[in-house]
């Protein structure tokens, strides 16, 4: 295969590695337990070593990549467990952000919003898992950056990463935006009601049936 090496004429980046590793991890092309080679990481990706632990230590700080003392680096495995603790923080952090958010928000921010929700209504009508899935990021990501709390933020940050690939698979679940489409737009609603209370019980909601939804896969 073309490395992105040859593709572009240079090595490619630290920040661009992380990036494609990550994306790897995310849709199962890299599968928990992997080892990753430095050697043939380099080759793959046409990367420089240097670059390349950079971008693994980048990937172990979120929480997706894990060194092993003597065996190099892996991708970590999360178990549903920690999958299911991981999100039920993050529906009390989020919850959060909501509700500030909720505080906060200005007209313009408003009429983003809703425009968000008539892309995600859009999406699960017309079959559209794929865009719903993005706007699902987007609605989330908006509302953290609403609420301007930073350190909320970098938390969530961290922890979605962690438990990102069973993010990844319960957004593609048949019917199961047509499920989540009702608990976002009840977010949005209370959001851009100024109303904080109904905003945190709206996200709290919302992350919780995905805990269920996560727990429910553990065999």
């Amino acid at each position: 295969m073309e490395t992105l090496d040859e593709s572009l004429g240079r090595s490619v980046t630290a920040t661009e590695l992380a990036d494609l590793l990550r994306t790897a991890i995310v849709t199962g092309e890299l599968v928990p337990n992997q080892r990753l080679v430095e050697a043939d990481l380099a080759a793959e990706y046409g990367a420089s070593r240097g670059n390349i632990r950079v971008a693994l230590s980048e990937l172990s700080v979120e929480g997706l990549v894990e060194r092993v003392q003597n065996r190099g680096a892996r991708v970590r495995a999360v178990s549903v467990d920690e999958a299911v603790e991981i999100t039920e923080v993050r529906a009390a952090l989020e919850a959060l952000c909501a509700r500030k958010a909720a505080e906060r928000i200005t007209d313009k921010e408003i009429a983003e919003l809703q425009q968000l929700a008539e892309r995600m209504t859009d999406a699960v009508e017309r079959g559209d898992r794929e865009s719903y899935s993005e706007n699902n990021q987007k609605l989330h990501a908006r509302i953290i950056a609403i609420s301007a709390q930073q350190t909320a933020a970098a938390t969530i940050q961290r922890l979605r990463g962690q438990a990102v690939r069973f993010q990844f698979r319960l957004a593609r679940q048949p019917g199961r935006p047509a499920v989540s489409l009702p608990q976002h737009l009840a977010i949005i609603t209370a959001v851009c009601a100024h109303d904080p209370d109904a905003a945190a019980q709206a996200m709290r909601v919302h992350l919780e049936s995905v805990a269920d939804v996560i727990r429910s896969s553990n065999p």
